[in-house]
Formats: structure tokens, sequence, C-alpha cells
């Protein structure tokens, strides 16, 4: 495939005429948005009424027919209940007239046997949601995709699926993706699926839909929606069941980062560790890559506790509340507690340790927030440790300069400190990102500490060997780590610190930065060359992917910019900063607002966190962390 600069200026015809759609179905697209949705309001609270006191939804002083696409006896039209702590109810039905069909689905849901429990006087937490389906194709089950950008793809948040059997018709609508947190092709034909006689036959999903792939006698429509949700007496325009934004505003961007870092503080134990994961649609702290762990011993990464201090330090310096500075400590004698002493060849050391584990980057980015803290107070009572912390980092350098993943693993060596390693054991145990991560923190006591010039020489003497080696080397003897879109961002940041020295403002550490912001540019979705209208801002590894509102690359990206600027390079700083703007646009849709936390069981927890994806209803530690540093760094370069 070519490189999406390449193939607008040398694509085929069929490409251009592509292009040329997309734009023009975008426009009309965002044109749609942009109209007045008063009475979809009306309706919705009539909806709520009919539902409260009974009788029948008179809808014929309503002019819908510009809102909703709908055909006699054909159009699916969905309504659903929402309510805190409840699971969500809904009906659909095809009949005649509009009108008929929300009839119809006010008269079985007040039949549910669930309907009671919701409180339809509270606008507040009961919420409103009607969904009606438009752009009805047939399609045959072989031709559903993923990946390209043709009318047989599937699109998490954007298409329903219709399966058809014996004159009954079974639905996964496009805001299921959101209400039931999925993003694959599987989960969704599941889903329906489990609704037809083949769900009867085999519990297992691969047997389900090979059964389903494999039988003439179903048949296979897509579709796309239009949904509005109730919020208190307005109505919010959903697209993928998301809440629009449609421009890069400042106020946004400070607004999400103090609340999600707020957030961190709500969450926090008492032992200064943070709420690790929710599942916002299951209510519960169940982290989908430890599923099998107990209520009494959920994972926590300590690396990922570090990047919750950092985002604490950030929200400090925009804000200068002392919560976040309060909490930030809390949170640092917490990482100090797992912090182990031993002696190297540079003297006292310490390391983190935990989980049986002591990894280059828990050492890393623990020196990060603890030189960052520093920095911010003048607090020098963890000196100890940051110096013992820079010598151990010091120490697992190679003598050619490659720095080592792991000091301790509970795989390796019966757990013992790696030492000595031969050449398996190095590889096993390597680590893409810690590098960068240790490396930033070497970079900001190199530049920062001042109280002891031996260990500073000696910092930046071996921390050149380690640049020089992780940026000429690694490409070479680990090149099938690397992929299309560029992933190193902690890196990226350990260059930009380094830079500040003129010393190390050597061409091959600028090249590498430089070199990777420009392919982030180059893989990240522009406005009108995807068929969806939040795809801008977002990457991708190979044009046609489910894009990826990535906070992590985006914290490298800022970075390219800032070291742009302290170089004078003004025209790519502009051209990074207008890319890093797009990219926000594009995440500002993963923070949980009021109005948007609707399908979530209990939205006064998950209020102000930023989700993993789209439409997967996750929060982690991390996904807050580097979408909130991000904006951070941003929203200083916007000064």
């Amino acid at each position: 495939m070519l490189h999406k600069s390449l193939r607008l200026i040398f694509a085929g015809i069929s490409d251009k005429i592509v292009f040329m759609n997309f734009k023009e179905s975008n426009d009309k697209e965002r044109e749609y948005y942009n109209r007045d949705f008063s009475n979809v309001a009306v309706l919705l609270n009539r909806i709520r009424e009919t539902l409260i006191n009974g009788g029948n939804l008179n809808i014929s002083d309503l002019n819908l027919t510009d809102i909703f696409e709908f055909k006699a006896n054909d159009t699916i039209v969905y309504v659903s209940l929402f309510d805190i702590g409840k699971k969500f109810i809904r009906y659909g039905s095809r009949r005649s007239t509009l009108e008929q069909t929300l009839n119809r689905c006010i008269e079985m849901l007040k039949k549910n046997t669930q309907f009671s429990e919701f409180d339809l006087n509270d606008e507040t937490f009961c919420r409103i949601m009607v969904e009606v389906a438009y752009d009805k194709i047939s399609s045959d089950f072989k031709k559903l995709n993923t990946s390209k950008f043709d009318e047989y793809r599937f699109e998490p948040g954007i298409t329903g699926i219709e399966i058809a059997h014996n004159g009954i018709s079974y639905y996964y609508m496009p805001t299921d993706a959101v209400t039931f947190s999925q993003m694959s092709l599987k989960s969704a034909l599941n889903t329906v699926i489990r609704k037809t006689p083949i769900a009867k036959i085999t519990n297992k999903i691969s047997e389900r839909i090979k059964i389903l792939f494999a039988s003439k006698d179903y048949d296979c429509y897509l579709f796309k929606s239009r949904a509005f949700v109730s919020f208190k007496d307005k109505c919010i325009p959903l697209y993928r069941g998301n809440v629009r934004y449609t421009k890069f505003d400042r106020e946004t961007l400070l607004y999400q980062i103090l609340k999600s870092s707020e957030w961190l503080i709500d969450n926090m134990y008492d032992d200064g560790r943070f709420l690790y994961y929710y599942d916002c649609t299951d209510d519960n702290f169940k982290d989908h890559e430890h599923p099998n762990r107990t209520d009494d011993n959920l994972y926590y990464n300590d690396l990922r506790h570090c990047g919750g201090i950092i985002t604490l330090l950030r929200a400090y310096v925009l804000s200068g509340e002392d919560k976040f500075i309060i909490s930030a400590k809390k949170a640092l004698d917490w990482s100090i507690s797992i912090c182990a002493p031993h002696n190297c060849e540079f003297g006292k050391a310490y390391f983190a340790y935990y989980n049986n584990k002591g990894k280059l980057g828990g050492s890393g980015v623990l020196l990060v927030a603890l030189m960052q803290y520093r920095n911010l107070t003048g607090d020098k009572s963890y000196d100890e440790y940051i110096k013992g912390l820079t010598r151990h980092i010091l120490s697992r350098v190679s003598d050619n300069g490659e720095m080592l993943g792991y000091y301790i693993h509970p795989e390796f060596q019966n757990g013992q400190p790696l030492i000595k390693m031969n050449e398996n054991e190095r590889k096993a145990t390597f680590s893409f990102y810690y590098p960068g991560e240790a490396l930033l923190g070497l970079a900001l006591f190199a530049n920062n500490f001042k109280d002891d010039e031996q260990l500073i020489n000696t910092v930046r003497q071996i921390s050149e060997k380690a640049l020089d080696w992780i940026i000429d080397v690694r490409p070479e003897i680990y090149a099938d780590l690397f992929t299309a879109l560029p992933s190193d961002a902690w890196l990226m940041q350990a260059v930009e610190e380094w830079a500040k020295d003129e010393n190390f403002r050597k061409e091959n550490y600028l090249n590498f930065v430089f070199n990777d912001a420009r392919t982030m540019i180059d893989k990240m979705y522009q406005r009108d060359d995807s068929p969806y209208i939040d795809y801008e801002g977002g990457y991708y590894y190979e044009y046609g992917d489910h894009y990826y509102p990535d906070g992590a690359r985006s914290e490298g990206l800022i970075a390219s910019y800032y070291l742009a600027k302290m170089l004078d390079k003004k025209e790519l700083a502009q051209k990074i900063l207008d890319a890093c703007k797009n990219a926000a646009m594009c995440q500002f849709h993963l923070f949980n607002t009021e109005a948007s936390v609707f399908a979530h069981k209990n939205p006064q927890r998950s209020l102000n966190s930023f989700r993993f994806k789209s439409t997967r209803q996750w929060v982690r530690v991390d996904s807050i962390q580097h979408v909130a540093c991000f904006f951070a760094r941003l929203y200083s370069a916007e000064k």
C-alpha cells in the first residue's frame, strides 16, 4: 500500500474518486449534526411523559422527517432506558409509521419486568435513547471486513447488523458497541447470533460464526443509525455512541486535564495507590488482562502508578492547587515503600521491586516522578532514593550501551539479580519501552539535580553511550519489534530533555525524534481521508485500520514539538503543533462527561475519567495518564 502522502498525489483515478466521495459524504454528515434537534428533545420528553403517565405518544406536530429516514415496515427503531445501578432495558420495533413504532416500543418497555425499577422522574440519571436505522444494504457474510473502507466494512459504533431467518430479524444496533463495550466484528456477530437458533447448537463463538457463514438460511444486512439520548430536559445527538467534539478547544483541554486528575485523587486508596482499573459497563475492577484475579488480590502495576503521579504533578503546574501536590507525595511514598536496596559499582543503589520483578522501567519512571516532584517543590527529602535509583539504572547499562530490561525476573536465574546474563536471557528480558523511561529519568537528574557533580558526570557519560546504542544499534538488532507506526514516546521525551544540554544535540538523536514525529503525522487520519468524521487526529498502522486515539504516542509527538521549538525549527514546530491539536480533538471523545456516561452502570464513578478506546468502556490509570499528560503539555504549548 502506498504511503498516504504519496497515495494522495499519485493514486489512480479510482482512489481520487474515493477521497472526493469521502469529502462529499463527510461534509453532508457534518451538516447533519449542525441541524436544530429541538424537536428530538421534545420527542424524548414526550416519550418520558408517556412512559410515566400512560396513553399514546403523539408526534404529529413534530417535523422529524429530515431527522430520521423512516421507511414503513422496514426501519427498525429502538427505545432504550438507562438508570444508575441497573442493566439497561430496550425494545425495538418496525411499524408503518414512526409514531406507531415508538408507541409499540413504549408499550413493550412498560411490560418489561424491570420497568418499575427505572425512576423516569429523575431526568439526570434515568436516560432515554432513541435509535433509528437507515442506509440498509444487503451483504454476504463472507464480505464483512474491518480493514477496507468499502460498503461491507464493520465499523464499531457506526455499523449495525441485521440477520434474517424464516421471516424473523435479529439486530445488532450500532450503539451496541458502546452499551456492550465492544470493538470487534467477532463480538458483534456473537451478540446477535445469540438471539438466533444457532445459539442452541453450540456455545463456542468461532463455531457459531462458522455455522452462520456456511448456512444459506440466513440473510445479512448492514445499516447505520441516528441515535439521540436524553440529557436532563435536552437531547444529545450521538455519533459512534459518543458526544461529538468538532473543534480543538483550550477550555475543553484544561477541563479534561484537571477533572481526570481529580478522578485519580477521588479514587485513591489510603496507602497511596490509585484505583488501577475500572470497567464502566459492569461497574467492577476486573482487569481484562488479569481476569482470574480475586477481588482481594487485584493486579496493580508500579510503572502505571508512577504515571498517575506525573499526571498529578502536571495538574498542579496548571492549577496551582495543593491537593494535586499533596496526593502526588502520598503516591510517591507508596513507590518509595517498594524500593529495595543493593550495592553496585557506583555505590548504594535502589530499584523498584514489585510483583516479584525489578523492571528497568519501574525504576526509570519512578526517577522521572521524583525529579519532577523535586523540581516543583524544592523538597530534597527523597534525594537518597533519587541518587540510588540513578546508580541502579547506570548499573544496568552494558559495556556496549544496551540497557538491560530487568534486574530481577522470577522466570530467570531463580529470581536472583541478573548480574551476568547469556544472550538468550538478555533477549528474553529485553524491553522496548523501559530504556526510554530510564533515559528520561537520567536526563532529568543530569539537568536538574546539581548536588552531586561526580554522579552527574557519570550519568552524562553512560547516558550518551546508551543513547548511541538505542538509536543506532537497536533498530538493527531488534528490527522485528519496530512497527509502521512509531511507538517509543518515552525515548522521544528523553531526547527532548537531553537536548537541553547542547552537548547532547547530536544529529542522530534529533533525527530519531523528528523522523518518528513525521511518520506519526503521516499515519494520522486527516479531515477527509476516511468515511468517519471522528477519525481526524487518530493514528493507524495501515490505512484502513480502525483509528487509534492514542495519548501515549501523542506524548512523544508533543515532545517533538518542544524539541523543534527549542532548536528554532519554526515551520516544523507549527506542523507538529497542528497535528497535536487534531490528535487532542480526537482524544476529547474518550473523556467521560456527564452527558456521555448514559450507558454506565455507575456513572458517578466513571465521570471525568478517560476510556481506552472510542467504544470500549474500560478505564485504567494509564488511559488517564497518557491523555492528560499529553493535554497538559499541549495546553502549555498554546500559551
